[in-house]
């Protein structure tokens, strides 16, 4: 049981930081003991049961609504904590527009960075934050291109005026890319602690779902949909010819038949996308901003500008 194995690191990290806390596990319809167990060790934490397995972007949302503390961190049930984790974090919350931090993700062997601050870059029109890098100076704020939902403190008020995670992202992948870009948007800032240390059990919640093949599918459908949400005019009409000839095409020609599945499901959803896209606009202007995603490209260049910057 995940929770048994790294529950207990939590704790040790949030008591050495001496901040208040209070901690709220979403139990998302699992299929073993886990409520028990809480209940039985831990009656001080609070829980919610999902009625069905409704997938990551739910699940944080219904945290988020129990929520008190000004600060929220979320935390995959997978990840352990080091004791000293929160002790770089808390100076970023000292600027008005934090959005939230992340720390450097490494593997459970320890052996190999998993997850750091991510470059946001264009491929054609693609949207692109594969590229990992850190910087070596320590006293810099190193911003990132999204905030990764295994491992991510974020300022309580501002993600609720956001809206929380967009749940037409269930039941996983680029929920959180597509959060942090709404932030960047707004004016607030995504950073990264490279001294802030926790170690991940790499897809401990995503492997038991159905099939490889499925996962692909759900995975560029999501991919579609954020850029599908956060581009507009004619770079929006470009991107929708580059994946029909970059991912589209060549995909079913070499029999990933599954990447149909992903085509179809985007389209299907048009309505939730241009709720989305209404949304977008609403937040835009009630913040007083008219950031596009060229813009938070070039305001990530000039923070890198300013630090020594070490690519992975």
């Amino acid at each position: 049981m995940l929770l048994e194995k790294y529950l207990p690191n939590t704790l040790a990290a949030v008591q050495h930081s001496g901040a208040e806390y209070e901690i709220i596990v979403v139990d998302d319809c699992s299929q073993d003991d886990s409520v028990g167990y809480l209940q039985e060790n831990y009656p001080a934490v609070k829980v919610h049961v999902n009625g069905e397995n409704r997938g990551f972007s739910f699940t944080c949302n219904q945290g988020l609504r129990m929520a008190s503390k000004d600060l929220v961190l979320l935390l995959n049930s997978d990840v352990q904590l080091t004791h000293d984790y929160f002790d770089k974090q808390w100076k970023y919350f000292d600027h008005p527009d934090t959005f939230g931090v992340m720390g450097r993700i490494m593997n459970v062997k320890r052996n190999k960075i998993e997850d750091a601050a991510r470059y946001l870059s264009f491929s054609g029109c693609k949207l692109k934050a594969n590229r990992f890098f850190y910087s070596t100076n320590t006293y810099g704020y190193t911003t990132t291109a999204y905030l990764s939902g295994a491992n991510a403190l974020i300022d309580r008020m501002k993600l609720q005026q956001i809206g929380g995670f967009n749940e037409i992202f269930s039941p996983f992948y680029s929920e959180d890319f597509e959060l942090s870009l709404r932030a960047w948007r707004l004016g607030w800032k995504c950073y990264y602690e490279h001294s802030s240390i926790c170690y991940h059990q790499i897809s401990a919640s995503t492997n038991k779902y159905k099939t490889p093949n499925w996962v692909k599918y759900i995975y560029y459908r999501n991919k579609f949909l954020v850029h599908a949400i956060h581009l507009d005019g004619p770079l929006l009409w470009i991107w929708h010819l580059q994946i029909l000839l970059v991912d589209f095409l060549p995909k079913l020609l070499l029999g990933k038949t599954w990447i149909i599945k992903s085509y179809i499901a985007y389209f299907k959803h048009t309505k939730e996308i241009k709720r989305a896209k209404k949304d977008m606009s609403s937040l835009m202007l009630e913040h007083n901003s008219s950031l596009t995603v060229n813009d938070v490209m070039i305001e990530m260049r000039k923070s890198m500008a300013t630090q020594e910057v070490v690519w992975l």
